[in-house]
């Protein structure tokens, strides 16, 4: 049974703090493979910078062609929206069955709210969350430490931001150092978040 790592976002654009986190986890974890499952874009919530569903994909797909444990999934565009994490794992299960075994990547600043989201409670009963440090205020509730599902991983802390690349690059700034050459190419060429 392969162990998969779920490592979700909008990858707007998927940048190297991206990829060292989730290369980190099929190194440093018992994790076979890390899907980075792409977030769609909202019919209801249509954000100007968030690039159509079929650009981030392919940055995605670009970004990790020589890290063979790294997959890019685009699972989450063809379910109803809006779309809650626990309707993926079901998904994914109902599909892969037996064969694959599905974790949860979740930086510790997500683990700060995890209680709101929907059937947090199912998520923890069924799955593993590994969980690596982020830089945030607050702190993780009591019901969160020590738990047995939750695995903490140290991995190197990532303050790189989707945000502060698209704003940097709009404002012409050099930002190539923070994004994999192949995405760079991809961006600039479609001069994507001029």
């Amino acid at each position: 049974m392969k162990k998969v790592g779920l490592y979700f976002g909008t990858f707007n654009p998927i940048h190297v703090g991206h990829l060292i986190i989730a290369n980190h986890m099929v190194e440093f974890s018992d994790l076979d493979e890390v899907w980075l499952v792409i977030t769609p874009k909202s019919p209801f919530k249509q954000k100007q910078s968030l690039l159509d569903n079929h650009h981030r994909y392919q940055m995605v797909f670009e970004a990790i062609q020589e890290y063979p444990r790294l997959k890019a999934s685009k699972i989450e565009f063809n379910l109803p929206q809006p779309n809650y994490t626990i309707n993926t794992l079901l998904h994914l299960q109902e599909q892969y069955g037996e064969d694959f075994q599905f974790a949860l990547l979740m930086g510790e600043d997500n683990l700060k709210s995890f209680h709101k989201w929907k059937n947090y409670e199912a998520i923890l009963n069924n799955y593993v969350i590994y969980s690596y440090p982020r830089v945030s205020s607050g702190v993780v509730p009591d019901q969160f430490q020590d738990h047995p599902q939750i695995h903490p991983v140290t991995a190197p802390i990532m303050e790189i931001s989707s945000t502060f690349i698209r704003k940097q690059h709009k404002a012409g700034k050099n930002i190539r150092a923070m994004l994999p050459d192949s995405v760079w190419k991809y961006m600039d060429e479609m001069n994507f978040y001029r």
